[in-house]
């Protein structure tokens, strides 16, 4: 049957609702009739994917439209073109059928598709006999919707998609293009605006900013060797194993010669050693995600899926994880569900309406970030995103995620006034879809993911962010995380540590309280970026006095913090104790270990490291009350503090912090075994850039103390020996 006139003017202007229909090869009652569109060409002959001819085809309209009689019935076709003096075949798309089946569309449907990122977004694969790009898109509400990219001249009229009317999903099997190649969506919306090009919300790479486009890439590794390390994770309860984490920006950590950014490769071969050598056991990284602002750091994405381009084509990231790996180091990364910038190419009003996000500001719209809010009550949405987080585990073996903003997503009214936010169902401020969406995202790698580890970055009091996740009773608030930053912890020694000493004995609590909480959810300490920058100093210019004592302080505080309960956070250059506060803008400042004082904070860093992988009474129980006691806690005067580690089986490290200027040379500690107590770590030695006071490398406890040298702004740890103190003859 001939089409109507307006419908083949619909397909030449490529606003045609179904060219399927029309296109390709198709069994008609006067036997099998092929209808191509071929741009440029002036004579096309078909042939099968064999080779074998199977029609002649006419030029019926000047535009290119093809038409036919074949000899074979509905398969895939493709055409040899002659025009213009030259030759060229073409494989049509449109005489092949649809890659995804019903069962995609239950689980789509649902929400419950848990291998989103093998349907959705731009695949190569092999498809009816022929390769090709499979791309796939989710705008249900877009009136028409194309793929346009460096394969067809960026033409919106070449490659209308098929619509899969029960999931809003648009698809087309491109055959003929591999990987590299440049495309966007063209999507119409319902009232017929045609929208700016829309990058893919599922595309694996990306063009580099400032370009938008989505590139087509397969990110699988075929030769992964991390075996061993993936094992040991899985077997083992991370609460009790020791976790200290160097946290990166990985494009500013250094530079290369021409002050670019370095490439993963490279990054691999300088940053894993040097993360290695320090003791550190996790690398997390900023967001790895492509986004278009260098200064969000990676926190506004536009590409979840998409490693960033600044560093090189995604496989460079699969090896990277692949060598920390090997070298016994775990990779964590920021992951941003939170929210998403309104960037014209990105999921802002993807398909012509709030899709992403909620179409009312008081629920959709983030004052804090002029950023869109995703809806995460919308199924799709919502698989959006724990597809995502499953994605990194599966195809970068990721070890676990750091998430950002949690806050932010738990509460309706965060950073808004009155008549700014729309209260829950049940009248309160708690967002429960989030909390759905989290306690999914945490069910779903936990129960695919043997040893991955997700962390909350959440600063309120929400009860249960680290505690297991199980079913689905209304109002349950236990979200399932494996850990949480201990915000409070942070900030409360950090203002601490800021006071003049001679004040410190008046807010004493800032340090104590914390024990009072410190084993209600599994926490992570966390010196992090956000406490380095927008005018806050880096941490030894937090540190109260002058030059010594800043640097004192700072040797202090890191001891008295890998001392206390609670998994290890410190961010990159940090460790070497910069002066400037970061900025992305910059490498950071090397060139200061060749400073003594800046060295000796690194050494102190790097043996506070091996320490506590060594001791378990230091890592084992990080998160037990059963691994901590007070020894003395009531200490204002002068400002000390002394704590006992220990673990079942293990020798007990007792912890010391004297955080005044003040050498006491007879000072009682209380212990609360009798015997030899040797000095582990002495944060004002010679090595660190200290006094050099301590205790000759040993304590003997008689009477259930010991009498100790205790230097000035400084931590001591003593691990007891066992043996008991000899005794002479009178």
């Amino acid at each position: 049957m001939k089409p109507p006139g307006s419908a083949i003017e619909a397909l030449l202007a490529g606003t045609h609702a179904d060219p399927f229909s029309l296109l390709g090869l198709h069994q008609g009652p006067d036997g099998a009739f092929i209808r191509a569109i071929l741009p440029g060409a002036q004579t096309a002959q078909a042939f099968d994917l064999a080779g074998m001819p199977i029609a002649d085809l006419a030029r019926i309209d000047d535009r290119g439209l093809f038409e036919g009689q074949a000899k074979v019935g509905p398969q895939p076709v493709k055409y040899l073109c002659t025009g213009g003096g030259h030759q060229w075949w073409v494989t049509d798309p449109y005489s092949f059928g649809p890659v995804l089946g019903p069962l995609d569309d239950f689980l789509i449907a649902q929400g419950t598709h848990q291998r989103l990122f093998d349907k959705m977004g731009a695949h190569l694969i092999t498809h009816e006999g022929a390769p090709g790009v499979h791309f796939a898109v989710w705008a249900p509400n877009a009136a028409h919707v194309a793929v346009v990219g460096d394969f067809n001249n960026w033409d919106g009229t070449r490659h209308p998609l098929r619509k899969r009317q029960d999931i809003g999903v648009w698809e087309i099997f491109i055959p003929d293009i591999g990987a590299g190649r440049a495309y966007k969506y063209r999507i119409v919306g319902p009232d017929g605006t045609v929208l700016p090009l829309k990058a893919d919300p599922f595309a694996f790479a990306s063009e580099l900013r400032p370009r938008t486009a989505s590139l087509t890439a397969d990110p699988h590794k075929p030769d992964w060797g991390d075996a061993a390390h993936r094992a040991h994770w899985a077997a083992v309860d991370p609460r009790r194993e020791p976790i200290s984490v160097y946290e990166v920006h990985p494009g500013s950590w250094q530079l290369d010669e021409n002050g670019w950014f370095l490439s993963w490769d490279a990054l691999a071969q300088r940053l894993i050693p040097y993360v290695a050598e320090m003791g550190f056991t996790h690398i997390e990284f900023l967001p790895v995600s492509e986004h278009p602002y260098d200064p969000s750091w990676g926190y506004q994405a536009t590409g979840l899926y998409a490693p960033s381009a600044r560093f090189g084509a995604p496989d460079g990231f699969a090896r990277f994880v692949d060598g920390a790996h090997r070298a016994g180091l775990s990779v964590l990364i920021d992951w941003v569900p939170a929210h998403f910038p309104v960037d014209a190419h990105g999921l802002a009003r993807f398909d012509g309406t709030a899709l992403y996000e909620h179409d009312d500001p008081r629920l959709g719209f983030h004052p804090d970030w002029n950023t869109a809010i995703y809806n995460f009550g919308r199924r799709e949405v919502a698989s959006f995103l724990v597809n995502n987080a499953l994605f990194w585990a599966e195809r970068y073996h990721v070890d676990g995620f750091r998430v950002d903003a949690v806050a932010s997503m738990l509460y309706r009214d965060y950073s808004r006034e009155n008549g700014q936010w729309i209260p829950n169902e049940q009248g309160g401020r708690e967002n429960w879809d989030a909390v759905a969406m989290l306690r999914a995202m945490n069910r779903a790698l936990y129960a695919s993911h043997a040893g991955i580890m997700t962390i909350a970055e959440e600063s309120t009091s929400w009860p249960g962010v680290s505690h297991p996740a199980h079913g689905d009773a209304p109002g349950s608030t236990a979200l399932g995380f494996g850990f949480k930053w201990n915000m409070g912890f942070m900030h409360d020694t950090l203002q601490y540590m800021a006071r003049d000493p001679v004040h410190r004995r008046h807010h004493h609590d800032e340090i104590t309280f914390g024990l009072v909480y410190a084993f209600t959810e599994n926490f992570v300490l966390p010196l992090s970026h956000d406490e380095v920058v927008h005018g806050k100093g880096s941490l030894l210019t937090k540190m109260s006095g002058d030059d010594w004592q800043k640097f004192a302080n700072l040797r202090a505080y890191y001891g008295m913090m890998w001392g206390y309960p609670g998994k290890k956070l410190l961010f990159m250059g940090q460790e070497f104790a910069q002066r400037r506060e970061w900025s992305e803008a910059r490498a950071l400042d090397w060139d200061l270990r060749a400073a003594p004082m800046h060295e000796g904070v690194r050494n102190l860093v790097r043996d506070l490291n091996h320490l506590y992988q060594a001791k378990p009474a230091l890592h084992a129980r990080d998160c037990e009350a059963e691994g901590f006691e007070w020894l003395i806690a009531d200490d204002r005067q002068n400002s000390v503090f002394a704590w006992l580690r220990k673990a079942p089986g293990e020798k007990p490290v007792a912890v010391i912090s004297n955080m005044t200027p003040a050498l006491h040379d007879h000072y009682r500690l209380p212990l609360p075994h009798d015997g030899l107590w040797r000095e582990v770590l002495n944060s004002d030695a010679h090595g660190y850039g200290g006094s050099g006071q301590g205790n000759l490398g040993a304590i003997t406890a008689a009477g259930g103390a010991a009498h100790i040298i205790l230097p000035p702004l400084a931590t001591l740890m003593f691990e007891y020996d066992g043996s008991r103190p000899e005794h002479t003859a009178p």
